[in-house]
């Protein structure tokens, strides 16, 4: 198994190509589909993660459109993935992480305690800003929905490479959003732990 390499010096890694055919047929994987709190603390190589986060909300179509729908295309939530090495934010149309912090912030991505020891925590924002709807309702009620389709993408990839997750709510968004520096504009919708399972 390949590890993640270590960032450029423009603090991007570049993640080999996606995996884009394969996998278990949909019906066993819905079959398999469950949350899971238990993790190894196994790194997922690098090979994994490209795979795991184009499944997630990656680049299917050349039109830059991607695998997980986003109202009126806004594509608005970005992916940020907290490691023992650092958080980095995906860049969809890169198939690359950028590097946005350089510690361990695990333990800040939720409340509970196997969060800080899960290898991968996936905090899902909205940027708001490339959102034209100017009703904040509206634009929470479309975050949240955009979050929930990227959210069971990765169950169900996770279902068909035998590893674990849970999509998690019990987070303190003004804490995170100040420990990932985000913008006034930015807001932590949910966050997802992966890894291999305990067990």
């Amino acid at each position: 198994m390949q590890p993640l390499r270590k960032p450029e010096a423009t603090g991007l890694i570049e993640l080999p190509a996606p995996r884009r055919s394969g996998g278990k047929p949909l019906l066993d994987v819905l079959s398999m589909r469950r949350s899971t709190r238990e993790f190894r603390g196994e790194e997922l190589g690098a090979q994994t993660m490209s795979n795991l986060l184009w499944a997630a909300f990656g680049v299917n179509r050349s039109d830059g459109h991607r695998t997980a729908p986003s109202a009126r295309n806004w594509q608005e939530i970005d992916i940020y993935v907290a490691m023992h090495d650092g958080t980095y934010v995906y860049e969809p149309r890169r198939h690359a992480l950028h590097t946005v912090i350089d510690e361990d912030i695990r333990a800040a991505t939720g409340m509970q305690d196997f969060v800080g020891a899960a290898p991968v925590n996936l905090v899902y924002v909205a940027d708001l800003a490339r959102m034209d709807a100017q009703d904040r309702t509206e634009q929470r009620f479309y975050s949240a929905i955009d979050t929930g389709f990227i959210a069971q993408n990765v169950y169900l990839f996770c279902a068909s490479e035998g590893l674990a997750t849970v999509v998690r709510g019990l987070v303190d968004r003004k804490q995170l959003a100040k420990v990932l520096r985000l913008r006034p504009e930015q807001r932590v919708i949910a966050a997802q732990s992966v890894g291999f399972p305990a067990a």
